[in-house]
């Protein structure tokens, strides 16, 4: 990439950092703090009891899990502004591929309002017996664990494009590069596992979610207190269009 300056602006970044930053806080709250904290695995009942006992924690994940989606759309268009200089064509990919994972995972959400709507609606009582409700609350979620798995795989072909990008221009620091593509090779490791291998993936969850974390966490952090030496201090409108093919 040429060594004048990125095609965003510090402040640009740094939004598009504080973003990815709640994203990541939304999704774990999300994930163990609300949601997780009512779904017991593989006993039906019990989530179900926990889902009508606690419908607005139930909604409060699912606010944070819309909310997340929206944060998606600032970074989307960001990361496409810096990695566009390296290569349109595979930043155009990327762009495109976490759009996909984006739209997935919002309509991928209707499931969870499925398995409130089964655990607390008066009036499916009369068209189920109790436990038939149960059972079909826990396939909502189940189900919304599968369409999650789906969208991940777009999301992580993004992040190991993204990665080599980083990693062959130098955009940022290359192990930043290096960092995001181990986390997107875990997101399609975990995801296929899941739709492939289900009992595999309990066992390679913990393990596989430590790299979509930490490489995560680094890229976000760098674009929000990162130096960014190249970057102007204010957007403009470019000049020039972007060179075709990458640069070093």
């Amino acid at each position: 990439m040429p060594a004048t300056s990125y095609p965003v602006s510090r402040h640009e970044l740094r939004l598009a950092g504080l973003c990815y930053l709640a994203i990541i806080a939304l999704g774990l709250s999300s994930e163990v703090f609300l949601r997780g904290a009512l779904v017991v695995a593989g006993d039906a009942s019990a989530t179900a009891h926990n889902i009508a006992a606690q419908p607005q924690l139930w909604r409060l994940g699912l606010a944070a899990d819309l909310l997340m989606q929206v944060l998606d759309l600032p970074v989307i268009v960001v990361l496409w502004r810096l990695l566009r200089p390296v290569n349109e064509t595979w930043a155009l990919t990327a762009t495109g591929l976490n759009l996909v994972q984006t739209a997935v995972l919002v309509a991928n959400r209707v499931q969870l309002l499925t398995a409130l709507e089964f655990a607390t609606a008066p009036g499916l009582a009369a068209a189920f017996l109790p436990g038939q409700r149960d059972a079909l609350a826990m396939l909502a979620v189940q189900l919304h664990g599968q369409g999650f798995g789906i969208g991940l795989v777009f999301f992580g072909f993004a992040c190991v494009i993204r990665g080599a990008l980083v990693a062959a221009s130098g955009v940022a620091p290359r192990v930043l590069g290096w960092l995001l593509i181990a986390a997107g090779l875990a997101y399609l490791l975990n995801s296929f596992a899941l739709l492939l291998a289900p009992t595999l993936a309990q066992w390679l969850f913990p393990a596989v979610m430590l790299p979509v974390l930490v490489g995560e966490l680094a890229f976000a952090l760098w674009l929000t207190a990162g130096k960014h030496p190249l970057a102007a201090p204010a957007a403009g409108p470019t000049s020039a269009p972007p060179p075709s093919g990458p640069t070093r």
